[in-house]
């Protein structure tokens, strides 16, 4: 999965991922629109710093990041320092004002977003095979067919029985250590301020339910599932355990946490799906056609059953943003 992502020949590497799939970052504006909001409140938490740092893990092609700045209160920019961290080549139609790393930074306050990122990071595989015994899944590179070789180690072996345990044959777990890790790293690297991660993701209720038994491993390639053969020509993600994420992140120094869906956070944040006025159609048509756009991308980001349905992992390290209807629940 590494390889096919991230290798010299991977997915990441070699190709344009927004042409693959939608998120919430390219559906609209919207969610540029409640980060900014974020990034106001985290600011007015920590006291208003000489400088804000305004991170984006696995930004992509910047555009979030860029719509961000763009959104947030004209005070602030003078203060803010964006940053994208990712391993493809800087986009050359990104604004100057941008940075552009592929590491991340070593003592950030601020904001650090995690738009789609876990999901991405490498995850192993492990089934529960004929006679009750534990295999971890290998993939033949090009062709994609699976075998199972061997046990998990004992480290993987412990964070399935902490965060996943499995049951019945055919059951699978995608084992989160190094979501765990990369998630730590964020949280490990705020001095002062919030980490969000936002993705689609799973808790252990869920996953005790039976609703995850085969796992969530797929492929995605111009706007369709597909089979994850990693091969380098399609994404391969699998969902998140933000559970466990949040616990890496409480070891790594955050002192209060939200976990929520996207839906309920963007509605603290101040995001509505109301519908403009007849009226204004009357007095102000183009004003009407763009409350009504603007409406209508709201749903798609406030739908459960779709992108509102997502996972908000929030933390925070050294303050406590006042956000509407949000309760951080101290560590």
């Amino acid at each position: 999965m590494a390889s096919a992502l991230y290798g010299p020949d991977g997915f990441y590497r070699s190709t344009s991922p927004e042409q693959h799939f939608r998120t919430s970052a390219n559906a609209s504006t919207l969610l540029a629109e409640s980060l900014a909001t974020l990034v106001a409140s985290v600011d007015r938490a920590l006291g208003h710093p000489s400088r804000l740092d305004l991170v984006d893990v696995g930004t992509g092609d910047g555009q979030l990041l860029a719509d961000t700045c763009s959104l947030v209160p004209v005070e602030l920019c003078e203060r803010l320092a964006p940053l994208g961290v990712e391993v493809r080549p800087r986009p050359p139609s990104l604004s100057s004002t941008v940075g552009w790393t592929d590491t991340l930074p070593a003592h950030l306050t601020g904001l650090v977003i995690a738009h789609e990122y876990l999901d991405n990071v490498p995850c192993d595989v492990v089934e529960v095979t004929e006679g009750a015994r534990l295999s971890v899944v290998e993939v033949e590179p090009t062709s994609g067919e699976e075998f199972t070789p061997h046990t998990p180690s004992d480290q993987q072996s412990a964070w399935m029985a902490e965060w996943w345990p499995l049951g019945e044959p055919g059951d699978r777990a995608e084992i989160g250590i190094e979501r765990d890790a990369a998630w730590s790293k964020v949280m490990g690297a705020l001095d002062r301020g919030v980490g969000v991660a936002i993705d689609y993701g799973h808790i252990a209720s869920e996953r005790a339910s039976g609703r995850y038994g085969p796992g969530t491993l797929t492929g995605y390639r111009d706007g369709h599932q597909v089979i994850p053969i990693p091969d380098g020509s399609c994404d391969i993600t699998a969902h998140v355990a933000v559970d466990a994420c949040a616990s890496a992140g409480v070891a790594a120094g955050a002192d209060s946490t939200v976990l929520m869906r996207q839906a309920d956070v963007l509605r603290a944040l101040g995001l509505n799906a109301q519908r403009p006025p007849l009226d204004l159609a009357r007095s102000d048509p183009a004003a009407y056609v763009h409350a009504l756009s603007r409406a209508s991308q709201a749903v798609e980001l406030l739908d459960p059953s779709s992108l509102g349905g997502f996972w908000w992992l929030l933390q925070a390290k050294g303050c406590t943003p006042d956000l509407k209807e949000i309760e951080w629940i101290q560590r």
